[in-house]
């Protein structure tokens, strides 16, 4: 298993890893939630960022990250491959090289609250709204390198 950028040949599996994880974990979505937000990822998000993609030893993604300098922009994980240590992979790669790494949770996602939290994160502040400006309440982390 190994981490590789992304290449335009794995988009489909990247969306169809994004999808899995979302419909596993995102529960508070309803589905004219999660066909609009799934139409922008599809189109305009994953063919026009950069990922981290961590395969199995026969190249298959099985889960990615996105980031925006030192902050995570986006981890996702086959659901098939959950518990098997890939997000701790990433994040410990991004701890190598910031001192500081920052991301953004969904409060209505504790899964995931609690996932960052273990990984040593600490809540910066709180958003009643998402980015797109839906009541979907967001949790800025942070992580700092001790001193």
């Amino acid at each position: 298993m190994t981490f590789r950028q992304a290449r335009a040949t794995d988009h489909a599996r990247l969306f169809d890893i994004w999808h899995a994880a979302v419909v596993a974990t995102h529960h508070f979505l309803s589905e004219a939630d999660l066909a609009e937000i799934a139409g922008v990822v599809k189109d305009q998000y994953l063919p026009n960022a950069d990922f981290s993609v961590f395969a199995d030893a026969s190249d298959r993604p099985l889960g990615f990250m996105g980031c925006t300098d030192n902050n995570i922009d986006a981890l996702f994980i086959d659901p098939a491959a959950h518990g098997q240590g890939i997000g701790k992979q990433f994040i410990a790669k991004m701890k190598e090289l910031f001192d500081t790494v920052t991301v953004q949770v969904n409060e209505q996602q504790p899964q995931a609250h609690a996932f960052y939290k273990a990984c040593g994160f600490v809540d910066v502040r709180r958003d009643p709204l998402d980015d797109a400006g839906r009541p979907f309440p967001i949790i800025h982390m942070a992580w700092r390198k001790a001193s």
